[in-house]
């Protein structure tokens, strides 16, 4: 098993209340896996993805990522997890504006001990003719594909999406999914993504919804369709 969350809970104060974000969450991945976490706002979609990419801490529970226990890591340890086998998408691009398309992704090959080529992930991705462009030159569409060779260059164990099509039109959403598509069966990288379209969930293999900070469904895929087929 590649990706193990056990009983994972977590709470936010806010003023006098407390909220749970997550309530004794647990989900299982193997290696090579899409794995959609689905659900309204509030649900608790982003606080997961956060505590598996070890941007937040759980208040209880374990997360196991290719066999080690990231909740019993420190500030560094964490570091060198989100630096050596996690790759971010997030909705909105995060691109520096005064690097091109080829230093934005040349920048984060540098965090990693065994990057892939950037000109080989600018292929992947088509945007060789564009390397040397910088970001506002570029379409929404565009800007998210760089955002995703970013997070492939490193050669990251697991991707972690967060509403990778949220900020896109129909035509541009479809493209990066087949992309992420693509890339999953090029280097089987493991790839979880959070959305509120239930319809990107019919090209995952495992299917999670989450309510008010719990696991309502999980569901295991057993007729995976490709990225052209989703349409909503």
């Amino acid at each position: 098993m590649f990706l193990k969350v056990v009983n994972v809970s977590k709470s936010y104060k806010t003023g006098n209340t407390l909220v749970k974000a997550l309530d004794d969450v647990s989900l299982s991945l193997e290696g090579g896996e899409i794995c959609t976490i689905y659900g309204p706002s509030g649900s608790g979609k982003t606080t997961l993805l956060n505590i598996i990419g070890g941007i937040d801490n759980a208040d209880s529970g374990s997360v196991l990522v290719d066999g080690q226990d990231i909740t019993k890591l420190n500030s560094r340890g964490l570091t060198l997890y989100r630096r050596n086998k996690i790759g971010f998408i997030f909705q909105f691009f995060n691109l520096v504006n005064s690097l091109t398309v080829y230093e934005n992704v040349l920048s984060t090959a540098y965090l990693s001990k065994e990057p892939l080529d950037v000109e080989e992930v600018l292929n992947k991705v088509g945007l060789m003719d564009k390397k040397n462009k910088y970001p506002y030159e570029l379409s929404g569409g565009e800007q998210q594909r760089v955002a995703i060779a970013r997070a492939v260059v490193k050669n990251p164990k697991l991707i972690l999406c967060d509403e990778p099509t949220g900020a896109l039109d129909y035509e541009n959403a479809k493209k990066v999914l087949k992309l992420l598509e693509d890339i999953n069966n090029s280097y089987k990288t493991t790839i979880i993504i959070i959305t509120h379209n239930i319809a990107i969930s019919r090209m995952s293999d495992v299917v999670v919804r989450l309510r008010s900070g719990r696991v309502m469904e999980t569901f295991v895929n057993p007729s995976r369709i490709s990225s052209e087929e989703v349409a909503w």
